[in-house]
C-alpha cells in the first residue's frame, strides 16, 4: 500500500511539472491609466502547446487593503478577444468600449490546463476623471502670454535699476559740488594773517583781563575839583 502511494504520487509530480513546463506565462503590463469614457484594453500572453480554458478575473480593493476576486461578466461594453497564436505566444484580450470609474482594479487570467490553474500576473486599470480647462487657450494666444510677461519681468528688472544708477550718480554730482565749494572758501584765506590774529588772541588770554585796565588807567588824567 505504501509502495504504491509513493508511485502515486511520483506520477502525480511527474504530471505536474510536465504541465508547468507546457505551459509559461508571458509578463503582462503592470499598470493602464485611462480617462472616464474611453476604450481601453487588458492583455495577458502565454506560452502552451495546447489551448487551456480563460476566464478573466477581476481584483476589486476594498476598504480594508484587501482585494475581492470576482469573475468577469461578458457585455456589450466588456467583451473577451483571442489574439491567436504569433511566434509561439498566445494572447487574450479584454476590451472595454467605454470604461467607468466602477471598471478600476486589478484584471488577471485565470487559465485552466488540465488538473491544474494558472493566473496571470495581472493588469491593474486606472480610471481617472481628466481636469477640464477653465480657458480654453489657443497655442499662439499663450505664445503671446508668456512673451508679455517676459517684457514685464524685464521691465521689473530695468527700470528699478536705472533709477538707482541715475540716483548714484546725482549723489556723486553733489558731493563733487560741495568739494569745489570748500576748496573755494579755503583759496581766500591768507595763513600769515589768520597765525597773527590767533597769536594775538592767545596772548590776551595769557595776560588777563585786568591787565588791560590798569594800561588804561595810566593814560587817564583826573581833574581836580
Amino acid at each position: 500500500m505504501g509502495f504504491r502511494l509513493v508511485l502515486f504520487l511520483c506520477f502525480f509530480a511527474a504530471v505536474l511539472s510536465g504541465k508547468l513546463e507546457e505551459l509559461q506565462l508571458e509578463p503582462d503590463q503592470p499598470l493602464l491609466r485611462v480617462p472616464v469614457s474611453q476604450e481601453a484594453t487588458v492583455r495577458c500572453c502565454y506560452r502552451c502547446q495546447d489551448s487551456p480554458e480563460v476566464n478573466w478575473i477581476k481584483n476589486t480593493p476594498t476598504i480594508n487593503g484587501t482585494t475581492m476576486p470576482d469573475l468577469v461578466n461578458f457585455t456589450e461594453n466588456v467583451m473577451h478577444k483571442p489574439e491567436g497564436e504569433k511566434d509561439g505566444v498566445t494572447c487574450h484580450s479584454l476590451v472595454f468600449k467605454s470604461v467607468s470609474v466602477n471598471d478600476m482594479g486589478l484584471y488577471q487570467c485565470k487559465l485552466k490546463h488540465g488538473l491544474l490553474t494558472f493566473f496571470s500576473h495581472g493588469t491593474f486599470l486606472q480610471v481617472y476623471l481628466p481636469l477640464e480647462k477653465t480657458l480654453n487657450l489657443s497655442e499662439g494666444v499663450k505664445n503671446s502670454i508668456i512673451t508679455v510677461e517676459g517684457v514685464l519681468l524685464l521691465m521689473c528688472v530695468l527700470i528699478p535699476g536705472t533709477m538707482l544708477l541715475c540716483k548714484s550718480k546725482k549723489v556723486n554730482k553733489l558731493d563733487r559740488k560741495t568739494e569745489r565749494e570748500e576748496e573755494n572758501i579755503y583759496e581766500g584765506l591768507n595763513l600769515d594773517d589768520c597765525n597773527s590774529a590767533y597769536h594775538q588772541i592767545q596772548r590776551s588770554i595769557q595776560q588777563g583781563p585786568y591787565e588791560d585796565v590798569a594800561c588804561c588807567e595810566e593814560d587817564i588824567q583826573l581833574e581836580k575839583p
